[in-house]
């Protein structure tokens, strides 16, 4: 079969590579209608995220199932299937806890409980990487489901593959930052990226009930998308000053819930990649620290955007002297999805009007290219094998 095939920084590939094969009972086959590049992949192409050897992408993905398992009794073959990028057994201490990023299982050869940049992680994830389980990823012809009497959904025959897509990470995670601030209806949500998680969190933080949403982001195009899709309020950091001008819309407050959407890669000056050198840091958190700033006293920061390593001068002070809450990590997908498919199929929600690119797999690499370069305005790259 074909797959987009990650060979080292820089170095993506469509290859022929061997197909999958059902490896343990509870696994299916999926012929792979629909997948997609996901900006977390883009940490992985730059090196940022370490991978030794070569790896088949992607975690975004939905497809046919063409061969079950014995163990499956949920699934049949020609079932269409969306499936959630986390993979958990549904049986450990912390699948049964609503913790299915945390499964012990998944990640036999690096889980862990330290978290460790480099060393213990939680569950397993498709297409990130061997230390988070070394699965191979969706960004292929067919794709191996482990679990797969736990992950996937079928999909209500009323939407098309391009509708339900993105119920395999983005919305969930866009949905996760906005649900774990507890909204009860008039906040303020600053929404820091309006990549396609912050874009999706605007999504939601609408659905939760929010008063206003503001999205900040250093691209206009994006910015764009994010009024044309989402009718928000928008704030460019290269043209004012994103704290005094949440502060000045919030009566000097500051919003009552920030989301970093995204993560430690931002754009960065010279200084503030020199710094993370000096300091044996990975990009840098200067995004985190400003919604730190711009979130009110007793506010809530939720964080879905990557972190990878340790930061010198942590804003702890900021942190307890304002009381903030704190919530973050990958999405529970498994928790959320059947909500999120409901909301989806009553078209409560439209997902697909944020994809800017559709592109055969075998141009995959393309595809990579102008989603990492911010090249023709692109926003989001689905793939069709």
């Amino acid at each position: 079969m074909k797959a987009a095939v990650f060979h080292k920084p820089g170095d993506i590939r469509v290859d022929t590579v061997e197909d999958p094969k059902i490896e343990d009972s509870r696994d299916v086959i999926l012929r792979v209608t629909s997948t997609a590049i996901c900006g977390s992949d883009l940490h992985i192409l730059s090196g940022a995220v370490p991978q030794a050897s070569n790896m088949i992408m992607g975690h975004e993905f939905m497809g046919i199932v063409v061969e079950t398992g014995s163990a499956i009794t949920n699934l049949r073959k020609g079932d269409r299937v969306v499936v959630p990028f986390p993979i958990a057994c549904g049986q450990c201490f912390f699948c049964n806890h609503q913790a299915p990023t945390h499964c012990e299982n998944s990640n036999y050869k690096h889980y862990g409980p330290n978290g460790d940049m480099a060393g213990e992680k939680g569950g397993a994830l498709f297409g990130y990487t061997d230390l988070y389980g070394g699965y191979s990823g969706g960004q292929a012809e067919y794709v191996r489901v482990p679990y797969a009497d736990i992950g996937p959904r079928v999909v209500p025959e009323s939407l098309t593959d391009s509708q339900a897509l993105f119920l395999t990470d983005i919305f969930p995670t866009g949905w996760s930052a906005i649900d774990w601030a507890q909204l009860k209806g008039g906040e303020v949500v600053a929404i820091f990226g309006s990549g396609p998680v912050g874009l999706m969190a605007q999504k939601a933080a609408w659905l939760k009930g929010a008063s206003r949403v503001i999205a900040i982001d250093p691209l206009n195009y994006r910015l764009e998308k994010a009024r044309q899709v989402n009718n928000v309020e928008t704030l460019n950091p290269n043209e004012v000053d994103i704290v005094d001008a949440i502060r000045s819309m919030t009566n000097g407050r500051g919003a009552d819930v920030c989301v970093d959407a995204v993560g430690f890669e931002p754009e960065r000056s010279v200084i503030d990649k020199l710094k993370a050198t000096v300091n044996f840091e990975k990009g840098s958190m200067k995004v985190l620290d400003t919604a730190f700033k711009a979130v009110r006293r007793s506010g809530t920061v939720s964080i879905v955007g990557v972190y990878g390593s340790t930061y010198d001068n942590f804003p702890l002070h900021r942190m307890f002297d304002k009381g903030i809450t704190i919530k973050q990590g990958q999405a529970p997908v498994q928790i959320y999805i059947d909500e999120l498919i409901n909301l989806v199929n009553e078209r409560k929600v439209i997902l697909d009007d944020i994809i800017t690119h559709v592109l055969p797999l075998a141009e995959a690499p393309k595809g990579y290219e102008i989603f990492d370069k911010k090249e023709d305005d692109c926003v989001k790259v689905v793939l069709t094998p």
